[in-house]
């Protein structure tokens, strides 16, 4: 036997994050409601978050913060890219 869904949860979100959210969500064919009691569903079945959470070490962080600032190397190829990453 199914409960009533009475209780609301609210969060507060960057509008661009939330309106791509809805925009892959609604491609999925779910509501806004539907994703969040999945995402709640899934905390409870995995008695936490249901997704790998990681900080970043050092050499990450100063990676992540050279590309956003566009700095680091840029290769044509993805190749390349792998070839460069075994001197590394």
């Amino acid at each position: 036997m199914r409960t009533a869904k009475t209780a609301t949860a609210r969060a507060l979100i960057d509008p661009e994050i939330k309106a791509k959210a809805e925009t892959i969500l609604k491609e999925l064919g779910l509501s806004v409601s539907n994703a969040y009691e999945l995402f709640y569903r899934q905390v409870i079945a995995q008695r936490g978050l249901p997704f790998e959470l990681h900080i970043p070490n050092g050499k990450t962080m100063e990676a992540i913060e050279n590309s956003r600032k566009g700095n680091g190397k840029r290769f044509s190829t993805p190749d390349d890219l792998f070839k460069d990453s075994k001197t590394i």
